[in-house]
Order: C-alpha cells, then sequence, then structure tokens
C-alpha cells in the first residue's frame, strides 16, 4: 500500500498542474492581457469627469478637451529627435529626462511624455506622429472652470504620483487625479471608469485590428455629476466683501446643514491650476507663505472664539441652573477673580439679556465660575463644562465632506491636570475661558455650526457641501439629528439678548430693515511669538450671527484677522451676507461700500515685519511696534466709546 501512495500522490500533482497549464495558456485568456505582450497594445479611453453645480443648477466646473503625448521607451526607434524636440518646443536634455523617467516606469507600458497640450500643439504632432514611433497621442478631459470663487472648495486636478500607484491599481502613470476639495473627497464618483481597447500588432508593430474582434473591450463610464449646496451668487459676494482681507466665512442653512458660503481670503482663480502653467503656479501658490491662498482659513484655522463663545456660557449656566433670566451681577469696567478681567460695559447692574446683548465680561465671568464651582470636584467640573461644550460640534471633527478640517480645541481635565499636576482647579485660574479667550481655539465652520445649532434651539446637522450625487442617495450621516446638552427651553432668552445686540447693543448701527437678525459680535485678543519675543498684534474681528429670528434660513460666522473689533469689519460683512441671502439685494450701500473699498494690508505688512525682522531695519520693526501699540489703545477706546 506505501509503495503505491507515492506514485499515485506524483501522479495526481501531475494532472493538477498540467491541467492549470493548459487553462492559463489556452482557455483563460485574460492572462494575455494582464501581461505585457508585445502583439496586443492596451489603449485606455479616458471619460469625462463629472459635471459641478451650485444648489440653484449654475453650471461650476465643467470640461475641456487636453492632448498628452505618451511613450513606450522600448518602441523607441530611430527618430529625429531634434525634430521631435523643436515641433514640441523642449530642449534634447528635457526629451532623455523624460523617456528615462518612463523607463523607470516600465520599459513596455505606456507613460505619459508631455501633458496636457492644447489643440494647435495637438495639430502640429499629429501630423507628423507617424515618424516618431513609440510615442501617441491620448485624448483627455481638462477641468473648464465657468466662475472664478470657490477654488478652495473645489481641489484641483493633478497627476497621480508613485506613492498612488503603489496603493491604487485602478490608476496608471499620467493618470489624473482629484486634490483636495470635493475633487478629492468625491474623487471615485466623479472620475467615472476608464475603457479598454485591446489592438493586435502584426510583427512590423503595426495595429492591424481589434483583438478577439474586440471581445475583452469595455466602454468608458462618465463620472457622476455633483450637485453643490454653495448658493454661487453668495459665495461670489463673500469673495469680493473679503478682498484685502484675511480670514473665513462660512454660511449653513440650520435647517439641513448644508454649506451655503465656504470663503476662505485670500484666495485663487481655479483656472490657475490647469493647464501647462498648472506646476508652475502651484509652486508660487505654495511658496507664499504670507498670504497662504492654498490654507483654507474656513475649515483649518484656528482662533479663540472670542465674546460669541458667551452665548454657550449663558447656554450652560442656564442648564446647570446657576444663573437665570433675573440674576443680577454688577459690572465695574469688569471684575475680580483673583485677578480683574476688565470690560468695556462700565458702572452697571446687568442681567442675561442685557448682559448678552452689551457683551459684558463681567456678567459671564461671574456665570463661568459659578458653573466651575458648583461641584466639589473641580475636575469634574471641568469635563461636565467640556462635554456641554463639545455638544455644540467645538473641539471635534464635524465629519464634513470635506477632506480637511481642525478639531480646535476645548480643554478638559486632562489638559489641566498636565498643567496644574494634578492640584485643585480654581476657576480664576481659567477665568478667560468664559469669554473665549482661554484655551478655547474654534474654526470659522466650527463657529456656524454653533450658530445653527442655536438657531435650531438645540439641535445640528453636519454641514456639508454636496447636496445631490447624480443617480446615488446622500450618505444618511448628513441627514441625522445631532443634539446639544442644553434644553430648548433655554435658548429663547438668549436668542432674544442675540436679536438685541441689534436693537440696543454693540451691532445697533448694522440693522437693516426688514429682517430680524440674532448676532454676536467678537474681539479676540491676538498675539505672535517671533525669535523668542511675544508681540501684541491688533485683536480679531469676529461675529456670528443668525437670520430671520423666526424659521431661520442662514447662520454664519465671519473671522477677520486683525480686525480690530466684531463690529468694524466681521460685522457688516455678515450683516451684508444675511441681506444678499434673504433679499438678494442690498439697501445698507454704506456698509457694502465700506467693505468691498476698505483694506487691512496696512496691518498685514507691520506684521510681515515683524515676522521678518531680521532682514529690516531694527529701528523700522520697533516703529512698526510702537505704532501698532497705539493703534491698538486708539481702537480700544473708540470701542468703549461705541
Amino acid at each position: 500500500m506505501r509503495k503505491a501512495l507515492l506514485p499515485a500522490v506524483i501522479i495526481i500533482t501531475s494532472v493538477i498542474l498540467i491541467a492549470r497549464i493548459f487553462y492559463l495558456q489556452v482557455i483563460d485568456e485574460n492572462l494575455k492581457l494582464q501581461s505585457e505582450n508585445n502583439a496586443i497594445k492596451k489603449v485606455f479611453d479616458f471619460p469625462e469627469r463629472g459635471y459641478i453645480y451650485d444648489r440653484n443648477g449654475k453650471l461650476l466646473v465643467a470640461n475641456q478637451p487636453s492632448y498628452d503625448i505618451m511613450v513606450v521607451p522600448r518602441e523607441i526607434k530611430d527618430i529625429d529627435t531634434t525634430e521631435f524636440c523643436s515641433l514640441l518646443h523642449i530642449t534634447k536634455a528635457d526629451f532623455i529626462k523624460k523617456v528615462e523617467k518612463a523607463r523607470v516606469y516600465s520599459p513596455m507600458l505606456p507613460s505619459v511624455f508631455l501633458s496636457q497640450l492644447n489643440k494647435a500643439e495637438y495639430a502640429a504632432f499629429q501630423e507628423k506622429e507617424r515618424k516618431f514611433e513609440g510615442f501617441y497621442t491620448q485624448k483627455r478631459s481638462l477641468r473648464d472652470y465657468q466662475v472664478k470663487e470657490g477654488a478652495n472648495i473645489f481641489g484641483f486636478i493633478t497627476q497621480v504620483n508613485e506613492a498612488i500607484l503603489k496603493k491604487n491599481k485602478y490608476y496608471n502613470s499620467g493618470d489624473l487625479i482629484g486634490k483636495q476639495g470635493v475633487e478629492q473627497q468625491y474623487e471615485e464618483i466623479l472620475r467615472g471608469v476608464k475603457g479598454v481597447k485591446y489592438l493586435l500588432r502584426d510583427k512590423h508593430n503595426k495595429i492591424i485590428g481589434p483583438y478577439k474582434e474586440g471581445k475583452f473591450d469595455t466602454i468608458a463610464q462618465q463620472g457622476k455629476d455633483l450637485t453643490l449646496t454653495i448658493d454661487h451668487a453668495l459665495q461670489q459676494y463673500g469673495t469680493e466683501l473679503m478682498i484685502n482681507k484675511r480670514g473665513g466665512i462660512v454660511a449653513i442653512e440650520p435647517k439641513t446643514g448644508e454649506i451655503l458660503a465656504l470663503v476662505s481670503a485670500p484666495t485663487y482663480d481655479p483656472a490657475l491650476l490647469v493647464g501647462r502653467q498648472r506646476s508652475k503656479n502651484f509652486t508660487a501658490l505654495y511658496n507664499d507663505s504670507i498670504s497662504k491662498p492654498l490654507y483654507d482659513r474656513s475649515l483649518q484655522a484656528t482662533y479663540p472664539p472670542g465674546s460669541p463663545f458667551k452665548i454657550v456660557t449663558g447656554l450652560i449656566g442656564l442648564q446647570e441652573e446657576v444663573i437665570d433670566e433675573q440674576t443680577t451681577f454688577y459690572c465695574n469696567h469688569g471684575a475680580n477673580f483673583g485677578r480683574f478681567m476688565k470690560c468695556h460695559c462700565g458702572l452697571h447692574t446687568l442681567q442675561l439679556n442685557n448682559g448678552t446683548y452689551k457683551s459684558c465680561n463681567s456678567y459671564f465671568g461671574h456665570t463661568y465660575k459659578r458653573t466651575i464651582e458648583k461641584y466639589k470636584d473641580s475636575y469634574y467640573s471641568v469635563d461636565n463644562w467640556a462635554n456641554h461644550v463639545k455638544s455644540f460640534g467645538l473641539g471635534q471633527f464635524l465629519g464634513t465632506d470635506m477632506p480637511i478640517g481642525t478639531k480646535g480645541l476645548v480643554p478638559d481635565s486632562k489638559l489641566y491636570k498636565r498643567v496644574y499636576n494634578g492640584a485643585k482647579i480654581r476657576s480664576s485660574y481659567i477665568i478667560s475661558n468664559s469669554i473665549g479667550q482661554g484655551e478655547v481655539l474654534t474654526s470659522p465652520i466650527q463657529l456656524a455650526n454653533m450658530m445653527a445649532a442655536v438657531a435650531n434651539e438645540g439641535y445640528y446637522f453636519t454641514p456639508h457641501i454636496v447636496k445631490k450625487i447624480k443617480g446615488q442617495n446622500l450618505d444618511k450621516k448628513y441627514t441625522t439629528k445631532h443634539y446639544t446638552t442644553i434644553d430648548k427651553q433655554y435658548f429663547e432668552p438668549i436668542i432674544q439678548g442675540m436679536e438685541d445686540v441689534y436693537n440696543f447693543g454693540t451691532a445697533s448701527g448694522l440693522r437693516v430693515e426688514g429682517i430680524k437678525i440674532c448676532g454676536k459680535t467678537g474681539t479676540a485678543e491676538n498675539k505672535i511669538r517671533v525669535a523668542g519675543k511675544t508681540y501684541q498684534l491688533k485683536d480679531h474681528s469676529i461675529f456670528v450671527a443668525f437670520a430671520p429670528r423666526e424659521n431661520p434660513k442662514i447662520a454664519l460666522a465671519v473671522f477677520i484677522e486683525n480686525g480690530y473689533w466684531g463690529s468694524r469689519w466681521a460685522g457688516p460683512i455678515a450683516t451684508l451676507m444675511i441681506e444678499k441671502y434673504l433679499n438678494g439685494k442690498i439697501s445698507r450701500k454704506d456698509l457694502e461700500d465700506r467693505m468691498l473699498n476698505g483694506s487691512i494690508e496696512d496691518e498685514y505688512r507691520k506684521i510681515e515685519n515683524i515676522i521678518f525682522q531680521r532682514k529690516v531695519d531694527p529701528t523700522r520693526v520697533q516703529d512698526s511696534l510702537n505704532k501698532i501699540n497705539v493703534e491698538i489703545s486708539e481702537a480700544k477706546k473708540e470701542e468703549e466709546e461705541n
């Protein structure tokens, strides 16, 4: 029995191997297509990317034809390189470099030699293409932007790199892929599916027809169209208002979480990143370390939230029952919380309503103090407060359908245990959190979302920028309500105080006839540290609002870097954005003229002098600092008088 076992195993194994070889070589013809077969040429048919529209059906991004010259290094024969280079306006050194790069990728597979030829360049090359064996043209489509706004929303198209090629087998060398914005986030939807044709060649390398009569060919499937939540007219208007300013505007529809405008300034024309000059233009934008046009301030930048955070402080105080609408605190140009916290209110007895519309530091400092001191365990108190704050979407990634974002910061017990070595936290240590000037950091989109939650009296939807995908349902996470920890009953007095900000308070000069706007001004201290030295700069101007009060249609946040105080720059811009969206026209022409023609570039140049102080005359730097400090004092006096 044992003698028969070994021959049986050998026979069975041999039969299996022979059967497998027969299958692979005779039956399974796909293997021939997967190999680098010299007799079969694989040609891709690239589909058009999906079109992009705004919420009202306006076409934002379309496509335009483009042509790439492809090369298969092993097929290059004796060609006239001088004529070739002259035809394409490249040097012989460029020719050698590009061919070697293609050879490294694969000597037998096609890769891009020269990309994005225009029609004239393509026509000139096509006439003589037969003379340059190993080279052929490949038609593609590039983006054709119908608008100049929204570069931070769209993103751009670029060639895949080596890392992507190794990670994703769908792409080949020279393929295009979406980067940043919706182009990246919705790449698989927008790109479609490549078609493939297999062509048979004879011994002279000439195409003689389709392989197997086209049995294995596939048809390209065009990418799906996207409808964005963006209102282009509002996006365009916000971009115009932000000229010569730095910061961000985010507007959201409270009832849906749809992003109506996502403005980052400074910005750039998306058409700069299309065509042969794309690489050169991208390098220039990337290297602009001063304006940072590729940095999306509306999603990525973090700032102290300033006085708009008092809204959350008040809501938490009501929920924790440490205050009510009649609770009274006294403001004597500020209040002493172990250290004196200044306030512009003057001498006043304040309750929740006038404390809100006057934006009283003393009132909300006392409210926060009571919240933190409610429980004996100070670390529990801090975490309890932090959980309330985070329920508004602060201190976390919101889960938007954009590929970038920031968590911001909501300090909790873990942070303070490290800072204070486990010692008891006194409210006086962290009192600045009450007015958004402590460790709390937020992004513009987080504050806009916070306003949406207030407008909805206790809930919000995850902010998102895609409204509809052709032939596909939207992800359910964008239609799911997220509830805050604050009971609905406590929002009404806060909302009344926010409406009175426009009626009697810090935004009374910004009223618009016929629109009930609920808002909150904000001024956040701004410092930078250079070469071990801290410099006090102009405060950031912040404003949050929603409107109308009944059935709100828009909630927004505006951040203007170095914009003095809330009602100087951010407030007017927010008001104009609201009126533009709700009425379609502007009645406050005084505000519009001032915002469209206004500039803060002088302030930014002063900061640049500080940052690059080693490259300029120290006397000039000190003069700039002195001037900044004088202007800060004057600005604060002016704000107090207002």
